[in-house]
């Protein structure tokens, strides 16, 4: 299995019923790092920015992993985004240092999915939402392989918990994150 780091970002992850779950589901997976901003940083001021770089220097896998925060991610991790991901180490004339690497989106909603397309409550799909950070992976040279969402947290029930769990697993293990057609046509 390749060697995946979940930067995690959830303001209060004791008391998260799908983050929680899901992070405890892959603890004992010896190839995946995940790396708490919240337990990590008491404030933003306080990123290590050096420490934070050589981290997503050691693997080859990077996934982005918080609920969605007013169609957003929490502030942390934008604040980690400008720190971090910084001039000449993930985007300039030096800076390919992320190149090549795979990441994904893992984002909880309150939502259920139906929500999420043009006309419903939301109004929007949740690949519009996250354009941002999308576009982010991929202006710093990483290749982007989707997004896996966990629907509907605040009704969330434990069958479909579970669901979640097993595909977020099988996510995390699958060694193909291509996200081709050709792949689709394949299988």
């Amino acid at each position: 299995m390749k060697k995946t780091l979940i930067i995690l970002a959830h303001p209060n992850i004791a008391e998260s019923k799908v983050n929680k779950s899901l992070i405890e589901s892959i603890q004992n997976e010896p190839n995946i790092t995940v790396h708490d901003l919240y337990a990590t940083y008491k404030t933003v001021e306080a990123i290590d920015v050096a420490k934070e770089q050589a981290l997503l220097v050691e693997h080859e896998r990077i996934i982005f992993q918080f609920p969605l925060y007013w169609y957003s991610s929490p502030a942390i991790l934008k604040e980690w985004q400008d720190k971090v991901l910084s001039y000449g180490f993930a985007y300039g004339p030096e800076g390919s240092k992320l190149a090549g690497k795979e990441s994904k989106i893992v984002v909880s909603t309150g939502s259920p999915e139906y929500a999420y397309q043009a006309g419903a409550y939301n109004n929007f799909t949740l690949s519009e939402y996250l354009r941002p950070l999308q576009s982010t992976i991929v202006f710093t040279g990483m290749e982007f392989k989707g997004i896996f969402a966990a629907y509907g947290a605040m009704k969330l029930t434990e069958d479909a918990l579970q669901k979640d769990i097993v595909n977020y697993q099988k996510i995390l293990k699958s060694e193909d994150w291509s996200t081709s057609l050709f792949k689709f046509l394949a299988g």
